[in-house]
């Protein structure tokens, strides 16, 4: 903050100075047009500022809600595969660790999802995962079958885990601090600098200003709805691991 304050302060001395010294060498002349070139210049940085800001806006929530979105698809896809490898352990040991894959999938969707929006999951999920892969572990084994059935289910478990971590850090990202409120001033600036400017407009010329007003409006508020990956409008949802349960159940189960 401030380190923002100092550059702020520091851009208004260095056009205060600037206008001060200009007028007393008596260079250029005065501009007070609202189509001059002060206020034209002063128009084009202005909107490309917003639009920096508004990129910036956009872009980083989305691409984290998307990359959110993949990641949740790439843990079920792991738990599908975990079911499947285990039919080839044990009967006994297949059926339980058919039963855990699909308790985790259940208690993710119903119990955990909501606690994404508070940025956090819930520690009874990361506890059935490692009890599962400790289970897995000290499996009894009679031949290299049940063996290799145990490889690929602990290393299916592992990818669920990591999948689990990321989707921790998903549900903890936010936005660049203030970029928001940023895209909101830059942008009402800009509806406004044409008055500010001096200019006054009227009948048809106010149609094209109300026009990017309202489409400026609608950009801050889709801008808003995917500030959060786990808790606005756009948010990602447990479709994959319901899609995951309704899979599963068409897996032939052990025992």
């Amino acid at each position: 903050m401030l380190v923002l304050a100092i550059a702020v302060a520091a851009a208004l001395g260095v056009v205060g100075t600037a206008a001060f010294l200009f007028r007393r060498l008596s260079r250029g002349t005065d501009d007070l047009a609202p189509n001059g070139p002060s206020a034209g210049h002063a128009g084009s940085m202005l909107s490309a500022l917003f639009l920096l800001v508004f990129a910036i806006a956009i872009v980083v929530p989305w691409t984290t809600a998307d990359s959110a979105r993949l990641n949740t698809y790439a843990e079920t896809q792991a738990a599908v595969e975990t079911y499947w490898s285990a039919t080839g352990l044990p009967v006994a040991a297949a059926a339980a660790v058919q039963s855990q894959v699909r308790g985790y999938l259940d208690f993710v969707a119903t119990r955990e999802w909501p606690l994404l929006a508070q940025g956090r999951l819930s520690p009874e999920g990361t506890t059935r995962l490692n009890a599962l892969r400790t289970q897995v572990a000290a499996l009894p084994l009679k031949d290299d079958d049940q063996r290799a059935a145990q490889s690929a289910v602990l290393e299916q478990l592992q990818a669920m885990s990591s999948a689990r971590r990321q989707r921790a850090a998903d549900a903890r990202s936010e936005p660049p601090a203030g970029i928001l409120p940023l895209a909101i001033l830059t942008g009402t600036i800009v509806i406004l600098f044409p008055f500010l400017a001096g200019a006054r407009p009227r009948g048809w010329t106010l149609v094209p200003l109300t026009v990017m007003s309202a489409l400026l409006g609608v950009g801050i508020f889709l801008a808003w709805q995917i500030s959060h990956v786990f808790a606005s409008g756009l948010s990602a949802g447990p479709e994959a691991f319901t899609a995951a349960l309704l899979e599963i159940q068409q897996i032939p189960t052990s025992g």
